[in-house]
C-alpha cells in the first residue's frame, strides 16, 4: 500500500515536470515564431503541424494592390485616350486606382493613380481638364500632366495643387517617343523615377496623411447575395457615339478584361490586356463650357447619386456622395454601410447621364 502511494507521487511529480517542460518549450517556440513573423522571416520557421502553419499564414496576410499603412504620397497622371494614342498606352495596369471621364469631342481621358510602385513607362501623357483635379485632390495626389485648359490652369493655381507639367519639364521629367508613327501630341511619356525626381526637386511634400479613398478586403468579397445584386459578366459603358468602354469577366482569374470600342485594351510594352478587379460606375451631368470654342466640358459631380459596384461577376447598387471638390467621394451600399472592395485595382467610370449602361 505504502509503495503504491510513493509510486503514484513519483508518477505525479514526473508528469508535472513533463508538463512544465512542455509549456516552457511552447513559450520559447511561440516567442521564436512571433519574432520571425514580425521580422518578415516567417518562411524560415520549420513547419510543425498545420496549426503553426495556419498561424503564420494568417499573420502574413496583407493587401497586394496597395500598402494601406504607407504614408507615401500618390501621384495622378493624365492619360490621352485618343485612338492614335490608345494603342501605345503604357503602365496603366500598375495603378491601384484609375478614373475615366468624358472630355471634349466625345472622347474620354484616363487618370491612373500610383502609390509605392515602380513603372518604367507611363503614357501617353496629355493635358489637364479642371474636373480631374477634384479626383487628384480627393487622393492628395501630385498631379502630372502635359499642358492644361485655361480653367485647369486657373484652378491649379487657385487651389495650390502640386503639379508637374510637361510644358515646362520636357526632357527632364517627361520625354517624347518620336519613334511612334503618330502626331507629336500623342508621344509624351514619363515614368515613376522621373516623377519622384520632380517631386523632390520642386520641393513638393512626398508624404500624405489622407486615408485611401476606398476600403479594401484581404479576404475575397462575394456580393452575390446583397440587396439588388445582379449578374454582371459583360458590361458596356457608353460615353458618347465614339467611345464605349466594356469589360468581360474572366471567371478563372476573377478579373474583368478591359475593351474599348470592341478592341481589347492592351499595354504597349507588355502586350497584355488590361484588367480590373473592381469597377465603380455612376452617371453625372455634363455640359459644354460657355464661350469655350473647343467644346471643353464641365461635369456636375458634387452632391449625391446612384451607381453600381461590380466585382467577381456581380453588380450591386450603391449610393455616392461628394460634398466639395477636394473632399473624398464616399460610396455606400443600400443599407448605408460604406462599400468594401476586393484586393485589386479599381476603375471608376464616371459616365455622362443618359448614356447606356448594359450589364448581363
Amino acid at each position: 500500500m505504502g509503495h503504491n502511494v510513493k509510486s503514484k507521487k513519483k508518477t505525479f511529480h514526473k508528469s508535472r515536470l513533463i508538463w512544465l517542460g512542455f509549456f516552457a518549450v511552447l513559450m520559447v517556440f511561440t516567442s521564436y515564431v512571433y519574432i520571425k513573423v514580425h521580422r518578415g522571416e516567417a518562411k524560415d520557421i520549420p513547419v510543425i503541424g498545420k496549426f503553426v502553419s495556419k498561424i503564420v499564414k494568417e499573420d502574413e496576410k496583407k493587401l497586394e494592390i496597395v500598402d494601406a499603412s504607407s504614408n507615401a504620397r500618390p501621384y495622378a497622371v493624365m492619360i490621352n485616350n485618343h485612338p492614335q494614342a490608345r494603342q501605345y498606352h503604357s503602365g496603366l495596369q500598375e495603378a491601384y486606382l484609375t478614373y475615366e471621364i468624358i472630355v471634349e469631342g466625345g472622347m474620354t481621358r484616363l487618370m491612373p493613380i500610383y502609390k509605392g510602385v515602380s513603372v518604367d513607362r507611363i503614357g501617353s501623357v496629355r493635358s489637364s481638364r479642371h474636373y480631374f483635379l477634384d479626383y487628384a485632390m480627393e487622393n492628395d495626389a501630385v498631379y502630372v500632366h502635359w499642358g492644361w485648359s485655361p480653367m485647369a490652369e486657373s484652378d491649379i493655381k487657385s487651389f495650390g495643387i502640386n503639379n508637374i507639367n510637361g510644358l515646362s519639364y520636357e526632357g527632364t521629367y517627361f520625354y517624347r517617343d518620336r519613334s511612334l508613327p503618330v502626331s507629336l501630341e500623342h508621344t509624351g511619356f514619363t515614368d515613376t523615377e522621373r516623377i519622384q525626381k520632380g517631386i523632390k526637386n520642386l520641393g513638393y511634400r512626398n508624404t500624405t496623411g489622407k486615408d485611401l479613398l476606398l476600403n479594401y478586403s484581404i479576404d475575397e468579397i462575394d456580393n452575390s447575395t446583397r440587396e439588388g445584386a445582379r449578374v454582371a459578366n459583360n458590361i458596356d459603358i457608353r460615353y458618347s457615339n465614339i467611345i464605349e468602354t466594356s469589360y468581360t469577366y474572366d471567371s478563372e482569374n476573377k478579373v474583368y478584361k478591359r475593351i474599348v470600342n470592341d478592341v481589347p485594351h492592351k499595354d504597349y510594352v507588355t502586350g497584355k490586356q488590361y484588367t480590373a478587379k473592381n469597377i465603380i460606375v455612376y452617371q453625372v451631368r455634363n455640359h459644354t463650357l460657355a464661350g469655350d470654342d473647343k467644346g471643353r466640358q464641365d461635369i456636375d459631380n458634387l452632391g449625391e447619386g446612384d451607381g453600381y459596384y461590380i466585382t467577381n461577376g456581380y453588380a450591386v447598387p450603391i449610393k455616392w456622395s461628394k460634398s466639395s471638390r477636394s473632399s473624398q467621394t464616399k460610396y455606400y451600399y443600400l443599407d448605408g454601410k460604406e462599400i468594401v472592395v476586393n484586393d485589386g485595382n479599381t476603375y471608376i467610370q464616371i459616365q455622362p447621364v443618359g448614356q447606356k449602361l448594359i450589364m448581363s
